[in-house]
């Protein structure tokens, strides 16, 4: 049985554009099926939370940019996130005092479906694994993506999700990477994951693929032109209510170029028959065993901070991955 002590917990809501709150959150009892999880770390996912925070949601999107297990409505007020790391304090025994990974908002505690947690390895530490959303994001793209070993490949948005994409192509045998970022503080970055770094105006030219994910349309703009003939451009990006332009005319037909979505919600085509959400989170935790990865973990607040932190976060040019204690 829950105590009075669980019954209640404190939650980050944004409640109008660029502004946001703690509140206090009733929480049910455990059902058989759930397990109540005590928050140790979350993150904030820069880009796309960021543009929560000021309402840049288009209402086009409003379905599709819900967040699992998200509270509210855009525009606003919303319960959103998604980086949670915990541990079980009540649920299934063999749960109980494991560190857990899911996709829940930024809460001190709460009860979710069992089925909605990943056990973290143990030789993960807990304050690494929120990095585990973007890892999985990082997976999904390079699935979409197809590179080849001995591929000259290029990415172009040194965040979080751009930097852990590049590291996992850099695993590929007899690849060459170049990380590509507008902000030369990054080439600190690149070098401790162990690629190439370069601005957009000296970046490499003629790429078998390329990996769009800076978020700004000027990037997918550069990514048109070092591209090499017959290459494949992955769009990471997520622009929220941003207008895109793009010079689509010049030589994009005559060199064949390929632009592919790839977006975290759906698994490729050809990955379906034998991968679920399930198991590439699973794998997405299991790639975060190399400690080089804490470089991409930039800043950390406590949870009561929260109302502050997202104006802070919107205007640091050197902030990748936010980690919140609790």
């Amino acid at each position: 049985m829950s105590t009075e002590k669980n019954k209640s917990a404190s939650a980050y809501w944004v409640t109008n554009p660029k502004q946001g709150e703690i509140r206090a959150e009733a929480l049910n009892e455990c059902q058989p099926n759930e397990v109540l999880v005590r928050m140790l770390y979350s993150g904030i996912s820069r880009g796309t939370e960021t543009t929560v925070w000021r309402g840049g949601v288009p209402e086009s999107q409003y379905d599709r940019m819900r967040a699992p297990f998200q509270a509210g409505d855009f525009p606003f007020p919303v319960k959103y996130g998604y980086m949670a790391v915990g541990q079980v304090e009540e649920g299934e025994s063999a749960l109980i005092g494991k560190t857990v990974f899911c996709l829940h908002p930024h809460q001190s505690r709460f009860t979710i479906p069992r089925q909605s947690v990943t056990i973290v390895p143990e030789n993960i530490p807990a304050a690494r694994a929120i990095l585990a959303a973007n890892m999985e994001t990082a997976v999904n793209a390079t699935w979409d993506g197809l590179p080849r070993t001995g591929d000259k490949i290029s990415v172009i948005g040194a965040g979080t999700v751009g930097c852990l994409t590049a590291w996992l192509l850099g695993q590929i045998p007899g690849t060459d990477v170049e990380l590509i970022d507008l902000e030369p503080t990054r080439e600190a970055i690149a070098e401790a994951l162990g690629m190439r770094f370069s601005t957009p105006d000296n970046a490499a030219k003629d790429r078998d693929l390329v990996f769009h994910a800076s978020g700004n349309p000027a990037g997918l703009v550069s990514a048109l032109e070092i591209i090499g003939a017959e290459g494949s451009i992955v769009e990471m990006s997520w622009y929220g209510d941003k207008q895109v332009s793009l010079p689509l005319g010049e030589a994009f037909h005559d060199r064949r170029i390929k632009i592919i979505s790839s977006q975290v919600g759906n698994l490729p085509a050809d990955r379906r028959a034998r991968w679920n959400h399930a198991r590439r989170m699973q794998t997405a935790l299991e790639l975060l065993q190399d400690p080089v990865l804490d470089v991409l973990i930039t800043g950390e607040d406590d949870f009561t901070d929260l109302p502050t932190v997202f104006e802070k976060l919107a205007t640091a040019r050197d902030a990748l991955c936010h980690r919140i204690r609790y």
